[in-house]
This record gives C-alpha cells, sequence and structure tokens, in this order.
C-alpha cells in the first residue's frame, strides 16, 4: 500500500486558482512602499532563539508556548521566525546599517511560524508584510506609517471597513510606576484571574488587560489606568500624534486597554480591527519600540513598525468582494493534424515574443480540433491561434475569437501581433 503524505495542519497549500489576490496584494504592497521610499529587507526564516526570546519577552505566549525551536547539531537552539521585527533590527545591526544621525526605512514580506489553533485568518505558516523605521523620534514617524497602511487600504477597497485603535504605553518609567500599581490591583483580585492571568501577574502582569476571558472583564474594566500613570512628556507625545492623525483624515479610536502582546512596545501602539472576520478582528498592528534596538546590541536608537497578516488582508478582501477572479489564459494555441508540435510551439513562441504581457497557451497533446477547442475553452482563453497547412503553406495563422463578438479571420504572420492586440481589445 502506497503512503499518501499530507500536509501538516496549519501549513496550508496556496493552489493556482488561488493565488489572483495574492498578487494584487503584493503589487499594492510594492507599489504603497515605493511611493514612502522604503526599501525591502529579506531575512531569513531561521534565526538564533534567543534573538526572540530576548526581543519579543519569555513571559510572552509566543515565546512559552507557540515557536516552532529545535537544535542543530551542534546543540544550538534555533527557531522558525515568528514575526521579523527582530530579525530586522539584528540584520540592520548585523549590517551597519545603523550609523549615527543615520535613517532607514524599510519592508519585508514572508511566511511566519507559530504554534497555534488553525482558524481563518490564523495559520501556523502565515505570510507577514511589515515596515520599520530606525533613526526617528517623535510622532511625525508614527504618523507617516499609518498613513501608509491607510493607502495601502484604499488602494485595496477595504478601508471603510477598518477602524484604526490606538493607545500609548509611555516611556521605561511610565510603564515601571504603571505595573506597581497594577500588580497591586490584581494581586487584590486573585480570585478571579484565570491560570494565564495569574502566570503573567508574575512576569507580564500588562497582558492581562488583553484577556479574552469573559469572566474576567469586568474586573479588567475596573483596573487602574495606564494614563493616570503617565509622564506630561508622554502624554504631550499621544495627543500630537492625535492631532496629525487628525490633520491627515485618519479616523482614530483611542483604546485605553491595547497593549500589543509583544514585550519591546513603548509610547505609541496601534491596531486596524475589523468586524467583519469573526473573533479575528485585528488586520494590522504595530508601536514604537526605542528600547529595543538597544537591547540588541546597537547604540540607543528609536525604532517603530507595523505588521500584518496577508492572509486576513485577503480574507477581508473576500469577505468585501475586492478581490479579483482567478487568472486565465489569453490566446490558446493549436495546430492541426498536418503540422508538427515544432511548427505550433514555434508559433506560441512567436506570440509570446510579440505580446509580453499576454498568457498563451500551448497545446502540446495531440488531438482533433473539437477536443482542443475543448481545452481552449476550459483554459478561459479569449481567442485560439490555430496553424495547419494551408496557414503553414500561406505564412498565415488563423485567429478565432472564443469570447464574445467577432468572426473568425486569418492573419499574415507578420502582422499576427496587432490583430490579436485588437481582437484581445474585442476591436474586430
Amino acid at each position: 500500500m502506497k503512503t499518501q503524505f499530507k500536509r501538516l495542519r496549519g501549513m496550508p497549500d496556496l493552489l493556482p486558482q488561488a493565488v489572483a489576490p495574492w498578487h494584487q496584494l503584493e503589487s499594492a504592497v510594492r507599489q504603497a512602499m515605493r511611493a514612502y521610499g522604503y526599501g525591502e529587507l529579506r531575512t531569513p526564516l531561521l534565526e538564533r532563539t534567543s534573538l526572540f526570546s530576548r526581543s519579543i519577552g519569555e513571559a510572552t505566549d509566543i515565546v512559552e508556548k507557540e515557536m516552532y525551536t529545535f537544535e542543530d547539531r551542534k546543540g544550538e537552539s534555533l527557531s522558525l521566525r515568528p514575526e521579523n521585527t527582530a530579525g530586522c533590527v539584528r540584520a540592520a545591526i548585523e549590517n551597519g546599517l545603523l550609523q549615527p544621525g543615520s535613517v532607514n526605512r524599510i519592508w519585508y514580506t514572508g511566511p511566519m511560524f507559530r504554534y497555534e489553533r488553525p482558524q481563518l485568518g490564523r495559520q501556523r505558516q502565515f505570510f507577514q508584510t511589515g515596515a520599520e523605521v530606525y533613526g526617528l523620534a517623535g510622532p511625525a514617524i508614527e504618523a507617516e506609517l499609518i498613513l501608509l497602511s491607510a493607502r495601502l487600504w484604499r488602494e485595496l477597497g477595504i478601508i471603510d471597513a477598518l477602524q484604526l485603535e490606538i493607545n500609548t504605553l509611555g516611556d521605561t518609567d511610565d510603564r515601571a510606576r504603571y505595573r506597581e500599581t497594577l500588580v497591586a490591583y490584581f494581586e487584590a483580585h486573585r480570585s478571579v484571574l484565570d491560570e494565564d492571568s495569574l502566570r503573567r501577574l508574575e512576569r507580564n502582569p500588562l497582558r492581562i488587560l488583553d484577556s479574552k476571558n469573559p469572566d474576567m472583564q469586568d474586573v479588567i474594566n475596573a483596573a487602574p489606568a495606564l494614563r493616570d500613570s503617565l509622564s506630561e512628556a508622554s502624554l504631550a507625545h499621544f495627543e500630537q500624534l492625535q492631532q496629525l492623525l487628525e490633520a491627515s483624515g485618519i479616523g482614530v479610536q483611542v483604546n485605553p486597554r491595547l497593549v500589543r502582546g509583544l514585550d519591546y512596545y513603548s509610547h505609541t501602539v496601534f491596531e486596524w480591527t475589523t468586524d467583519q472576520l469573526g473573533s479575528q478582528s485585528a488586520v494590522c498592528a504595530g508601536g514604537r519600540y526605542d528600547g529595543l534596538l538597544a537591547q540588541l546590541g546597537a547604540k540607543d536608537m528609536p525604532g517603530v513598525g507595523w505588521a500584518f497578516g496577508m492572509e486576513r488582508v485577503i480574507a477581508l478582501m473576500d469577505k468585501l468582494g475586492k478581490t479579483p477572479e482567478p487568472a486565465t489564459a489569453d490566446i490558446f494555441v493549436m495546430g492541426s493534424d498536418e503540422v508538427t508540435v515544432a511548427d505550433s510551439l514555434a508559433l506560441a513562441e512567436t506570440i509570446r515574443q510579440q505580446l509580453p504581457d499576454c498568457s498563451v497557451v500551448h497545446n502540446t497533446a495531440a488531438g482533433s480540433l473539437k477536443s482542443q477547442f475543448r481545452k481552449a475553452d476550459k483554459s478561459g482563453a479569449s481567442v485560439a491561434a490555430i496553424i495547419g497547412g494551408a496557414e503553414l503553406a500561406s505564412a498565415q495563422v488563423t485567429l478565432k475569437p472564443l469570447r464574445g463578438a467577432g468572426e473568425q479571420t486569418s492573419v499574415p504572420l507578420d502582422g499576427l501581433g496587432e490583430a490579436l492586440q485588437k481582437m484581445l481589445a474585442n476591436e474586430v
């Protein structure tokens, strides 16, 4: 009995008929990044585990529960990247990008890996696109990054289904003050906390505020507000950001419970959320992480960025009817029994050279013209290009429209490209 191999759970195949929305999204990303002057950075899928435990935080769910971690042959602990901010910072440091006074605007895209329960918009292998900026403090660059994401949502036709939520975590001193206040509060309510929250109470109490446990919402809603622990400078930073976004026409909802799940954030955090995808409401998230670069070995330098899950954006595009139809062929090339495969193959190559932007499918299998026309129809092609003995002798090609109006016609080889363009444009 033959063994049938199956894909791993949470690591889906992307079939040809499902690729069109990905191409649409990838093209929009590249255009937006170019418009804002961001350069692409590509980092490895594998990094040392310590990079993530040090940057993301050992007490986070990602490091404790979700990373794919193993030892290599030399006993070194490696992990598939669960996110890419840490990898981008590592690459920037290692390759000398973070020179004093420099500003780096970068973006990335590629697969990430987390051992999660697969569901709509969340897989164990998922694709993420992100943008990062090193070297700029202040709220203006945060506003720029948010505007960049908004441009992308407008281009994709999904911005009306998204809401921007923002919050501030303050600086290191602010968070230290708030941590003491929060721990004291939750210690007084230990009996209400679930197992995860009790564990976080010792190591990362701010994450309790992000709990989705319905039995804890009353005690969470009554918790002390972070805003009461913020310095005047932190409050001013957050107020300036809101003013910049308002002046740019970006609607904002302040969410005082938005804390994000990674330890490296400070000051501004934000999420683009939607009510169209059930429980998977966060589409894009990010914020400022000024301390991360120094934590990973660079000189103290500000950093800020965001990332979105591509599957989740495509799911939203699909829900809103913004995804394109699956790609089909433009031209189907076939030959009669009177010509060789080499003749029809040469014709297909001639068409590809004259019309490089068209999709040209060549029927390499023998068969009657009737069966070949069935294949042409199945391919979705708009025009069939036919070569037979008569066409070969007269240096012509027969063109037959397969969609809409139009008459079959024969054209000389030297006018083939122009005739095909007109027929594809329904001009004939």
